[in-house]
């Protein structure tokens, strides 16, 4: 009787051990989100794409300009809004507060959470000289026109083009010639508690540097890792080597106090024949490894156990965009639904892993590498080609310098509850029946 008794007292235990994993998986992804592009005339109702989101666990949207009828589609939704201006209304913004204010009250929804609003899409890098002194007045006449007690911040995104220097992490600075527009705006966030917003894509990286140790460092698969020598860190992917390249660059210009978020990140599952590394196994690796590492909230090694908020690119194709056939394949569905492939984002679902190992770094990555073709140039990644954001070419300055595995004490108590998890199935088990 003890022992029947003991094994149903282990089982309730087991229960609510697995309940409080399950729970911490599906309310632990807000930081998890999909970017919302619309150059493209096959897109899903409002609805439709309400119903898709709400059926996975991410917890944040970006559109690139006001979108009212999926805001509407979901409204009552606990998913969070980061809503852009696009770079056509800055000018009226910045000449005119009642512009602002009449853009405010226009667009901005009340009936879902806005968390940002980002005025411009890598704005100083879009080849226009006049923008770029408008963008800190807009910013002010737009954080002036949000009503009274919000807590919406007022940003903009940049690319990585932003930066003079990447590699090493530790050396990230911003290009000099670009200070008389960016610095006004850096203090701007400072001062007003505004996030930093970039553009990080390991693919285009990639595509400068095709070796097969690359693409690894790339798609959080196993290397050896590469010491940043001046500061001592090892970094083992670049997606954490580039966060932290920023984050030196920011700290350079004091602004420590002030978080990044990844805008735009992603992996095209498909390209032209010259586009090295365009397929479905590395951009499912890429992707599901990036919600792995987000996951796991390990952090970077500059700044471990601190979770970074991260938009994915894109949620659907977007078929009218011109350029390579790469620019138009980097969709995580369909527009019937479909997924491209899988990388764990449906509700309680982890991302999925060949190695059925779960733990605080990113899961290995699914398939092996698809290298590419070319010649390997000297240094690491610092690449040209188009941003999927933004139809103007940039020029994207990255790093392949790649994160280490710091654990946090979210992904250590994760750890825990697993171990006990573990522990007390197996009591169970050898538990006597009777």
């Amino acid at each position: 009787m003890a022992g029947r008794r003991w094994r149903l007292d282990a089982a309730m235990i087991l229960g609510l051990l697995h309940g409080a994993f399950l729970f911490q998986l599906a309310t632990s992804q807000s930081f998890i989100g999909v970017n919302y592009g619309t150059i493209a005339d096959n897109l899903p109702p409002a609805a439709s794409t309400a119903s898709l989101l709400t059926s996975t666990s991410i917890g944040k949207l970006r559109l690139y300009e006001p979108q009212p009828d999926l805001v509407a589609a979901l409204a009552g939704s606990n998913i969070s809004i980061l809503l852009g201006v696009p770079n056509s209304d800055v000018p009226s913004l910045a000449a005119s507060p009642a512009a602002a204010a009449s853009w405010a009250a226009a667009n901005i929804p009340t009936t879902v959470s806005v968390s940002a609003i980002s005025v411009g899409n890598e704005l100083l890098n879009s080849g226009d000289p006049t923008l770029g002194p408008q963008l800190l007045p807009a910013m002010q006449n737009l954080l002036a026109a949000l009503p009274a007690g919000s807590t919406t911040k007022v940003s903009t995104v940049h690319s990585m083009a932003v930066l003079a220097s990447s590699d090493p992490p530790s050396s990230g600075a911003f290009h000099p010639d670009l200070a008389g527009g960016l610095d006004p705006v850096l203090d701007f966030l400072r001062q007003n508690g505004g996030p930093f917003m970039v553009n990080p894509y390991p693919y285009f990286a990639y595509a400068s540097d095709t070796r097969d140790e690359t693409l690894a460092f790339c798609l959080f698969q196993p290397n050896p890792g590469r010491v940043d020598a001046a500061s001592g860190l090892t970094y083992m992917n670049m997606f954490d080597a580039q966060l932290d390249a920023v984050r030196a660059a920011l700290d350079g210009k004091g602004c420590a106090g002030v978080d990044i978020v990844v805008a735009e990140t992603g992996w095209p599952y498909k390209g032209d024949a010259g586009e090295a590394g365009a397929t479905p196994d590395n951009a499912r690796a890429y992707n599901g490894n990036l919600v792995a590492h987000l996951r796991s909230q390990v952090g970077t090694p500059r700044t471990p156990g601190k979770s970074v908020d991260t938009y994915i690119f894109a949620l659907y194709d977007e078929d009218l965009k011109p350029g390579p056939v790469s620019e138009r394949s980097f969709g995580l569905y369909q527009a019937d639904l479909t997924a491209n492939y899988d990388i764990g984002l449906a509700k309680g679902s982890a991302a999925p892993s060949t190695s059925g190992q779960i733990g605080v770094t990113a899961a290995p990555a699914q398939g092996a590498p698809q290298g590419g073709r070319g010649i390997t140039p000297a240094g690491f990644c610092v690449t040209t080609g188009s941003v999927p954001g933004n139809t103007q070419p940039q020029q994207q300055s990255s790093s392949c310098y790649v994160p280490g595995t710091a654990a946090s004490p979210r992904a250590d108590a994760g750890v825990l509850l697993l171990v006990l998890f573990g522990v007390l199935l197996g009591l169970a088990m050898v538990a006597p029946s009777r």
